[in-house]
């Protein structure tokens, strides 16, 4: 009787440890089944995030990198504007360049540039300097290109400051075809070149001479009274003017008033 007792009481004891191992065993694997259902979310979520920001980063990238080539290129048109205008800015000046100095010298007498125009009110109303008496001689010269035959009409004429004077070259074309020239000229000494105005004269005028034809050409002159008043003009008593005519062809460059 207390055999079989006792041998129950063991069985019962048996059952319950092996349904409390059993109980522990689906719990751990219930737990394991969550913590592996948490951690793939977690991953998945965070894989997500990540492939979010660099995509995000990515496009981010591509636009700043977009901006600056388009700032860039902008910038390389700005610069090649400014330096076409530049360029063509210089090829204009190189043009310019002789006529505006040779308008420059005829205002200011530079280089011995005999000053052009004049004040009618200030040659009606000067007043010569009788005293002072300045001999003015003619030069006349044509370049090898131009078979004329050029020359002043006279030699020498005397003048005071102050009042006019008129002088004549004289031009013929020896050829059998007709011929187009035109002239420079220019003051000696060059100091006086400010004080000698002329009125009228056939410089910088193309000048048409068909075959055998022979022409007079008039310069109207004067030297300006301050010519006396100027202490670099003390010694000065003999004025040079000098022409020289060039045939006109295209693209011919004439040399620089007072320094052919």
């Amino acid at each position: 009787m207390l055999l079989s007792f006792a041998f129950r009481e063991c069985c019962a004891k048996r059952y319950v440890q092996l349904a409390f191992c059993s109980a522990q065993i689906c719990i751990k694997n219930l737990n394991a089944r969550g913590l592996a259902t948490s951690t793939s979310q977690l991953f998945v979520r965070r894989t997500s995030q990540r492939f979010v920001n660099q995509t995000r980063g990515a496009k981010t990238h591509k636009k700043k990198t977009n901006n600056y080539q388009d700032e860039w290129k902008q910038r390389n048109k700005t610069i090649l504007t400014y330096i076409a205008a530049a360029g063509v800015g210089m090829i204009g000046m190189s043009y310019a360049a002789v006529p505006l100095y040779r308008i420059y010298c005829q205002v200011s007498g530079l280089g011995g540039t005999a000053i052009a125009g004049h004040d009618a009110g200030l040659v009606e109303t000067m007043k010569p300097v009788k005293d002072r008496i300045i001999k003015v001689t003619f030069n006349a010269d044509t370049h090898a290109s131009l078979q004329w035959n050029f020359r002043p009409q006279q030699s020498e004429i005397y003048v005071v400051p102050g009042e006019t004077a008129l002088a004549f070259y004289k031009a013929r074309n020896p050829s059998d075809k007709p011929v187009i020239g035109i002239s420079t000229y220019n003051v000696v000494p060059f100091e006086a070149g400010q004080y000698f105005n002329k009125i009228q004269c056939f410089c910088f005028e193309e000048q048409r001479l068909n075959p055998q034809e022979e022409v007079d050409m008039p310069v109207f002159f004067y030297i300006d009274p301050e010519f006396d008043e100027d202490p670099r003009m003390a010694r000065v008593d003999t004025i040079t003017l000098s022409y020289t005519f060039f045939e006109a062809k295209e693209g011919q460059k004439l040399p620089l008033p007072g320094y052919s």
